[in-house]
Formats: structure tokens, C-alpha cells, sequence
């Protein structure tokens, strides 16, 4: 079973994870110095915070995979919507060692289909392929 993934870009972290340790009646899964992750099944979410980014908000929406195969279902019907999809093999990217496709959607909001492979003890550096970074230009690892 798929989870839903929101990666918001906030200014004040510690003060952003007290709100949403709030809203979600739980406290992050990972916490780091510059980002958090909440691992909800009640939504089922992969809800994730970061103060990587100078402009606050949505950074990226995703699906997170349970398996290879679950990954690579979500990989062919990107590619049956005629929509350019970037494939990322074994990304180190916050704090984690994911499978990956990118695109992006028609108003421009990038979307990560990922399958977590193992956790890694930094943020990361893989940055998005050119032709998602066409639309949602590449910066740091899972930003826009």
C-alpha cells in the first residue's frame, strides 16, 4: 500500500515541528538539525519538513512505494500519461537511499514517486534530472 508524501519548506523548524507534533498528536519519526519526517498511518503520510530552502512552503508531493515493483507500477503510468519522468537510481537524498521517478505536474508542481531502500547519515546531494528541472528547477536534494 502506497503512502501519500508532502515535503513542506519551512522557516523556523524546531517551531514548525511543535506545530505539527500538535496537529498530528505525535512527534517526528526523524529528526535532524535542518529536517524532520512524520511517518502517520492515521492519514497515511509521509509528511516531511526541511529549512533547506529561503522561500517557505510546498516544496514537493510524492508517493512513497512499499516495494521495487509498487515503484515501478507508479513509473509506467507516469510514462502512459505522456508526461517526462526522471528515473534516479539509488539517491541519497534526505537521509535517505531511495529508487526514484520525478516529474512534474501541469501547474508545475514537482511530484517524487520513491521507494526507500535504506537510511543514510546525511541530508544529501542528488539533485533532480534536466528534464524535470525544465519545469521545477534543480537545487539541492528533494527541492525544487
Amino acid at each position: 500500500m502506497k503512502r501519500f508524501h508532502v515535503h513542506v519548506a519551512v522557516h523556523d523548524l524546531e517551531q514548525s515541528i511543535r506545530f505539527y507534533s500538535a496537529l498530528f498528536g505525535a512527534e517526528p519519526a526523524v529528526k535532524k538539525p535542518d529536517y524532520a519526517k512524520w511517518m502517520l498511518e492515521d492519514p497515511r503520510v509521509n509528511f516531511a519538513i526541511s529549512n533547506r530552502r529561503a522561500k517557505a512552503g510546498i516544496d514537493h508531493l510524492g508517493l512513497q512505494a512499499e516495494n521495487g515493483g509498487e515503484l515501478e507500477e507508479i513509473g509506467t503510468r507516469l510514462a502512459q500519461a505522456d508526461v517526462s519522468t526522471t528515473a534516479q537510481k539509488d539517491a541519497n537524498c534526505c537521509y535517505a537511499k531511495s529508487d526514484k521517478y520525478w516529474t512534474v505536474d501541469p501547474q508545475g508542481i514537482a511530484w517524487e514517486s520513491f521507494h526507500s531502500l535504506d537510511s543514510v547519515p546525511l541530508y544529501g546531494t542528488e539533485t533532480r534530472a534536466q528534464t524535470v528541472a525544465d519545469k521545477a528547477p534543480a537545487a539541492a536534494c528533494c527541492a525544487r
